[in-house]
């Protein structure tokens, strides 16, 4: 199905109202995560800063304002429908002008810079940025795009180390048990612990984020990964670092897992972090221009 030239204007005027909105309003399993370990909560100074989260979440919805100032580095995930007809080229420079715009129109502060000038062009793009990261789905005519600003606090506390099978599933555990020990208060806990494993380093860490992306409550479909999330969640709730890093009962609000076959002498592992706001907003366009937004 070949879709209109307009389908790319679409796209663009999609791709700036994800930007902006997933700044503004948190998704509702991240919120209903937080509301629980609130209610959960056995200290004075963790109840509290739960009671800040909730407030700026409020905040975000009824007075349209951001709940955090960092606009984070714009990631589009996007799925293309295998029965779609498109210009690659011009949907890559769709999603470029709509980050540009949602930077522009807003306003949003640009935190995209050269990494050696330190040049920064005000549009929250640059060389190779926005990340763009494409995937084909059989059998579809949509265009689905998941959206993530990824904060700088949790981004710097993102690790990838090349494990050797010997280490086994208990190289693995120690692995990521030592890397959010070792972050503490850095990413803005409670986070989410996205665990990258198997495929190659550029693989592993890349899956490691996808993982971040899924709705709380999800599980691996893999039986022994799923196990192994609800194990390693369990263990890191145990280190007592809370949020902010000030103590509590809840450092993760889920751990997350997604996994790729990997060659027969190496066993990578990485672990990237997503702040307690999981900020993130997805649509799904239709051929005929019908837009889903959802998150």
């Amino acid at each position: 199905m070949e879709v209109p030239p307009t389908f790319y204007d679409l796209v663009e005027t999609t791709c700036r109202d994800l930007y902006i909105q997933s700044l503004k309003e948190i998704p509702p399993d991240v919120v209903a995560a937080i509301k629980r370990a609130a209610e959960r909560a056995t200290r004075e100074v963790e109840r509290r800063i739960f009671s800040h989260y909730l407030k700026s979440i409020a905040l975000g919805q009824e007075q349209n304002m951001m709940v955090c100032q960092d606009t984070g580095i714009p990631i589009y995930w996007v799925d293309i429908g295998g029965k779609l007809r498109l210009d690659g080229s011009k949907l890559d420079a769709a999603i470029v002008r709509g980050t540009e715009r949602a930077t522009r129109e807003h306003p949003l502060r640009s935190s995209i810079v050269s990494p050696i000038t330190r040049e920064n062009r005000q549009t929250s793009t640059g060389e190779r940025i926005p990340i763009i990261h494409y995937h084909f789905v059989p059998d579809s005519d949509v265009l689905d795009i998941l959206f993530m600003p990824k904060g700088s606090g949790s981004e710097n506390m993102s690790f990838m180390k090349m494990l050797v099978p010997a280490d086994g599933v208990n190289g693995i555990k120690r692995f990521v048990l030592e890397q959010v020990v070792g972050a503490g208060a850095k990413p803005c806990p409670p986070t989410i612990v996205g665990v990258g494993i198997g495929g190659s380093s550029d693989l592993c860490m890349t899956l490691a984020k996808k993982a971040t992306t899924r709705p709380l409550g999800t599980l691996n479909p893999d039986p022994q990964l799923a196990a192994l999330e609800t194990e390693l969640c369990e263990a890191i709730n145990q280190t007592g670092i809370g949020p902010q890093g000030l103590g509590g009962d809840t450092t993760a609000l889920g751990v997350h897992i997604e996994s790729a076959w990997t060659h027969i002498t190496c066993n990578p592992v990485a672990v990237n972090l997503q702040c307690w706001r999981a900020e993130r907003r997805r649509a799904k366009i239709s051929a005929e221009g019908k837009v889903e937004v959802g998150f």
